[in-house]
């Protein structure tokens, strides 16, 4: 089992890595059920026998907010399984780009490194992490964002 720090101690970490989650497939299924529950039911998502024929990607590809949504559960499992907070707050987000597309099928993870920890006082700690969301067998990520959190100790 990896050490556990407190929120504060993750300045000693700045620029490292903190870890990797573990894999989530973007299957068919749930990114139909993502396009229903945001109305975002292009057909380059959810209509399998047309992107066969019209994708450039052959088939049909998760949402890229789909992807970007999978921070919360990613976070919650790298963050809490490493630093000893009683809560953890999404306090944002400060930059997102979407470099890949993830085609229906395929597993990404988050691999998160800690770039910046600043004591907000009455123990809070602000801390802002770079999540790399991989691809699994592609050497280009689907994702790359800069997020805040403030941890509660």
């Amino acid at each position: 089992m990896a050490e556990k720090y407190r929120p504060l101690q993750l300045a000693e970490h700045v620029g490292q890595p903190l870890g990797t989650s573990s894999w989530i497939a973007l299957d068919q299924t749930r990114i139909n059920e993502f396009a229903h529950c945001t109305l975002d039911d292009q057909w380059i998502h959810v209509d399998v026998e047309r992107a066969a024929k019209e994708s450039p990607f052959g088939g049909t590809v998760a949402h890229g907010y789909l992807t970007l949504a999978l921070l919360a559960p990613t976070t919650m499992e790298v963050v809490m399984g490493r630093v000893q907070a009683s809560s953890a707050l999404n306090y944002g987000i400060e930059k997102v780009r979407f470099l890949a597309p993830v085609r229906a099928g395929k597993r990404v993870r988050n691999h998160i490194k800690v770039t910046g920890v600043e004591d907000k006082g009455n123990g809070r700690v602000l801390v802002t992490c770079e999540n790399t969301f991989e691809i699994e067998g592609e050497t280009k990520p689907a994702v790359i964002a800069t997020t805040l959190a403030m941890l509660m100790e």
